[in-house]
């Protein structure tokens, strides 16, 4: 009898063991998608009234832990019966991030002219500034959801060949990590001008010093998280078809690994974007 609970003891130490070392792997895996969401949400979480960044940020972490709480068993499902799969979405999501890398790229070089967005405090009722707040909310879900499928996938990508019970510790932490780690980054970064401000109403001179430059640093920060956001999902994509396609196993051998990858994302995220822009033109030309 004691025998038996000390091989259990042992085995679920073994188990834990193999969770903490896929775990580290895993989260090196998604920490491209992991900055990309950091720097996504911080965007869509910005640009609103003080006293309603919070419960707008609480709103959209809600649905993210929704959308992880859909997406986790059907990703499982589909690990126990459909391995190959996995490899599939792996291979879609990857085009979906190189081409909206390759996009952000071409938007920065050849901007396109949008129309000014309205403050959400300029001239508008409060029925009307609760209709932005959920339509931006609804906005920032999606996108979640679209980038927790790929986070989930990949996570789940790198404990295939582990038991079904390793996969689920593993994918499921990172899922989580995935929700509380950024959003609770996104809640300081989007308090920091707050923060600042506070500051720079004190009397001591430094602290006046530092909250001017907390304010003025917000919008840098959010602008320096896209661009690592951009360069990441450009390097995750490329990652994701040298490391599971076999005919990109050797592109750029040559080349050190990061250069490779990036430069693979970028020209599939390039053809996929000439594609669609190809597309919509001639549809317009048709209709």
């Amino acid at each position: 009898m004691a025998s038996g609970i000390f091989l259990l003891l042992d085995d679920i130490a073994a188990l834990m063991d193999d969770v903490v070392v896929m775990s580290k792997v895993a989260t090196k895996k998604t920490a491209g998608i992991l900055g990309d969401d950091l720097a996504v949400n911080a965007e869509k979480a910005s640009g609103f009234v003080s006293s309603r960044e919070i419960p707008v940020l609480w709103a959209i972490t809600k649905g993210s832990l929704l959308n992880k709480i859909i997406i986790l068993p059907l990703a499982f499902v589909l690990s126990y019966f459909v391995p190959v799969s996995i490899t599939v979405i792996l291979s879609i999501g990857a085009i979906y991030l190189a081409y909206e890398g390759a996009e952000k790229i071409y938007e920065y070089f050849f901007p396109h002219h949008h129309e000014t967005a309205t403050a959400l405090t300029q001239n508008l009722t409060e029925a009307e500034i609760i209709e932005q707040e959920k339509s931006k909310i609804k906005s920032a879900i999606l996108t979640d959801f679209i980038l927790s499928i790929e986070i989930i996938i990949i996570a789940l990508g790198t404990v295939l060949e582990k038991s079904i019970t390793t996969q689920i510790i593993v994918t499921s932490f990172i899922a989580l990590l995935a929700t509380v780690g950024v959003y609770g980054i996104v809640a300081i970064i989007v308090r920091m001008d707050d923060l600042g401000l506070i500051l720079s109403r004190k009397q001591h001179k430094i602290q006046q010093i530092i909250g001017k430059i907390l304010i003025q640093a917000l919008p840098k920060v959010i602008q320096s998280l896209a661009f690592i956001g951009t360069i990441a999902l450009l390097l995750v994509s490329g990652g994701i078809f040298k490391h599971n396609i076999d005919y990109f196993h050797h592109f750029l051998d040559s080349f050190p690994s990061l250069a490779s990858e990036f430069i693979l994302g970028l020209a599939i995220g390039g053809i996929t974007l000439f594609t669609i822009s190809s597309f919509q033109f001639i549809r317009k030309k048709i209709m």
